[in-house]
């Protein structure tokens, strides 16, 4: 993730506009329902069902819930999750053994899914390769580019595909299941069997039935409605809007004096509001801000070059996605690999990137240890060439800060978190109707 970025130019900013920032911050950041896309409230029911369920899985063994779990913010508290394989949730997820034990860990941070269903959300991903291109937010770009089904309701629903199809993630290898394979032969065809299993279970049948006018048997049952009940149920179940920041901007509500402190730092001369503004908290534009590189990668399981990968577009080396702020406090680790543990530590890069990257040890990264991956994980993080290419043209410049002020910009970031975050509409389900283990 790309915390706190700014663009080099915008970080020298005057008093005067210092001011404005901070003034435009008190009346124009608030969210409310009507903010959000209007999912049908039966779908996202099934959409919960189907997020926590493992059938859609190659080998049955992961569901979308256990990198994005309601008990650990709705990512999985690692820097690099343990995907397809693994066994467990979080911390203490293993890789797995035998045939089936993970190849290589995820080469990213798990994103968090909150307020996505927001209408102002148009890029998803680290490296944005989920875009809405239309208005109505109706066409995408996507990895499957022409291959995308048709019909698809939202964003949301867009990158719901992706995961199913990733052999790392959800489908398995080529050898290992008739999913995993069908999707390497082409990132599509596997998508046609998982529906095949989600149709032969009767209550999904039923439910499917209820939820979309369009489905009267389980032969009507696509792809596109099982990606619609998911992003019906991310789209409503993850919104929130009741922060004690909300409370200040709507009602006047004082923040405790080390939050407002924060406050103005943040829409002042931190910077943080240039790419974190609107009430997202975030431009959704991309930025190179210089985090320690470590773990597989991306590309040839060697580097990851960001956004690049998307564009091809040298440009766009090594940049990432601007993530929101709300919510932050409860979805570390922080950057696009997790590379911090902490929102100080995340901090205290943004203002000083090269100073942050050479004092950035290994121990900061919250990895699960894996024996057979343990002489790799760190490979990138001493190849002294990539450490070059990574800070050669950061979109940030030096920030002097003191301790104290990163505390107090801390504070305002937990004054992000809403009051409801710990206790949200749906929740995890007890059962599934495939039967499956619910993590």
């Amino acid at each position: 993730m790309a915390f706190f970025s700014s663009h080099r130019i915008k970080l020298k900013i005057t008093s005067l506009v210092a001011a404005s920032l901070c003034a435009f911050s008190a009346g124009a950041e608030t969210i409310s329902a009507t903010d959000f896309i209007d999912f049908d409230p039966k779908q996202a029911a099934l959409g919960q069902l189907l997020f926590y369920d493992k059938i859609l899985s190659g080998n049955q063994n992961i569901s979308c819930a256990t990198c994005h779990h309601h008990s650990l913010g709705g990512t999985d508290g690692l820097s690099l999750g343990i995907g397809e394989g693994g066994v467990g949730l979080g911390k203490d997820r293993t890789p797995g053994a035998g045939a089936t034990k993970i190849a290589a860990r995820i080469p990213r941070n798990a994103p968090a899914l909150w307020n996505l269903g927001h209408k102002d959300v148009h890029t998803l991903f680290h490296d944005g390769r989920v875009e809405a291109t239309d208005a109505k937010g109706a066409r995408f770009e996507t990895p499957a580019k022409a291959l995308l089904p048709h019909g698809l309701n939202s964003i949301l629903a867009a990158q719901a595909l992706f995961p199913m199809s990733s052999d790392a993630e959800m489908a398995g290898h080529g050898d290992e299941n008739p999913i995993g394979a069908a999707f390497a032969d082409r990132i599509d065809k596997g998508w046609d069997l998982v529906t095949k299993r989600v149709r032969a279970v009767p209550e999904y049948e039923s439910r499917f039935a209820a939820a979309f006018p369009s489905v009267q048997r389980a032969d009507d049952i696509t792809i596109v409605e099982i990606a619609n009940a998911i992003a019906a149920f991310i789209g409503t179940e993850w919104q929130s809007y009741d922060s004690p920041y909300d409370a200040y901007l709507t009602k006047g509500t004082p923040l405790p004096a080390d939050a407002e402190r924060g406050r103005q730092l943040f829409f002042g001369d931190a910077g943080c509001a240039q790419c974190h503004n609107g009430p997202l908290f975030s431009d959704q534009q991309f930025y190179s801000v210089g985090i320690p590189a470590f773990g597989p990668g991306r590309l040839d399981g060697q580097r990851d070059i960001g956004r690049m990968e998307t564009t091809g577009n040298p440009d766009d080396a090594y940049k990432f996605r601007t993530p929101s702020m709300r919510n932050i406090a409860l979805t570390g680790p922080y950057g696009h690999n997790g590379a911090f543990p902490t929102l100080s530590d995340m901090i205290r890069h943004m203002a000083n990137p090269a100073a942050s990257h050479a004092a950035w040890l290994p121990d900061l990264a919250e990895l699960p240890k894996v024996a057979w991956l343990q002489e790799a994980d760190f490979k990138l993080s001493s190849d002294a060439a990539e450490t070059t290419r990574i800070l050669a043209d950061l979109d940030l410049s030096k920030v002097s800060l003191s301790d104290a002020e990163i505390a107090d910009i801390e504070a305002f970031l937990h004054a992000l978190t809403g009051a409801g975050a710990h206790n949200l509409p749906l929740g995890r389900p007890d059962k599934v109707p495939s039967g499956l283990p619910v993590d």
